[in-house]
């Protein structure tokens, strides 16, 4: 990820031909300080970037943390100050606070969901369920909020999904189009698949031939089944109607790991407000 190519093309975006506001109000030569101050409980994150946004558009502006990334953050909170410029810091305002917001929740809504499989070995997965353009920052919150990164995209991992199986013309055509093609490209990459029932699951254990299998929309019962099938052969993945409600009876089932997708999908911004210092 190019973080200050991201930068570059999200000042773009707002700035157009100029800040016309912050230009006719503020003097060209004015120096200010505001605080990052907390609105909403939870878990804080993006600080680093925001650092580097305050500094890539005026490597002047002086950034003091008082809390980092991944650290527990309260109402009235002060994450960090910013001084040197006034139009500077109030033209990077909104950048930074979009940014800390949706990383901030996400980072927040993660730990909530790693506070119910404390004790167990499970760990939670995020998804390629994100938002365009943003998907690297959005991981890395699932992270500081305690989770852990499923592929980054389509080009660091194979999934072998249902449609990819289906088109295929089924499991063990899919598995052996995919060992070929990473043979004739000399690539080296891991395989998961999905399966739908404990049929197809019996279907992989007698190919083999994949590193992780997920297990998609199972009950709790055929969930420990599957599970006692694998036997610790392969990794195992749950997904699928599976909520911050339910999460640990799932977890419990006995798999490696769950991906949620509403990690980073279904969520509400933490509430940041940036104010001036007089």
């Amino acid at each position: 990820m190019d973080i200050n190519l991201f930068i570059k093309q999200a000042f773009a975006e707002d700035f157009g031909d100029g800040d016309h506001t912050s230009q006719s109000t503020i003097p060209a030569n004015a120096q200010g300080k505001a605080k990052l101050l907390v609105k909403q409980n939870g878990i804080i994150a993006g600080v680093d970037l925001a650092k580097q946004i305050f500094s890539q558009l005026d490597p002047n502006l002086k950034v003091t943390i008082t809390i980092n990334d991944g650290e527990k953050i309260a109402i009235e909170d002060v994450v960090f100050t910013v001084e040197g410029s006034s139009r500077s810091i109030v033209m990077a305002e909104r950048l930074v606070l979009n940014c800390m917001q949706r990383m901030s929740g996400i980072a927040t809504n993660t730990s909530q969901y790693v506070e119910k499989l404390s004790g167990l070995k499970t760990k939670i997965l995020d998804t390629r369920k994100t938002t365009p353009n943003f998907r690297y920052f959005e991981k890395l919150a699932v992270k500081i909020g305690g989770g852990e990164n499923h592929r980054m995209g389509l080009y660091d991992m194979i999934m072998i999904k249902d449609n990819h199986v289906d088109f295929s013309g089924g499991i063990e055509k899919a598995i052996d189009s995919v060992h070929a093609y990473l043979k004739a490209n000399n690539k080296n990459l891991k395989i998961e698949i999905e399966v739908r029932n404990l049929t197809e699951l019996q279907q992989v254990l007698n190919h083999g031939g994949v590193h992780r299998i997920m297990l998609d929309n199972y009950n709790y019962a055929d969930l420990r089944k599957a599970v006692e099938m694998i036997d610790g052969k392969y990794e195992t993945e749950a997904s699928g109607g599976i909520t911050i409600e339910n999460i640990r009876e799932y977890a419990e089932c006995g798999v490696d790991y769950i991906s949620v997708g509403a990690l980073t999908h279904q969520i509400k911004s933490l509430d940041l407000s940036l104010k001036a210092i007089n």
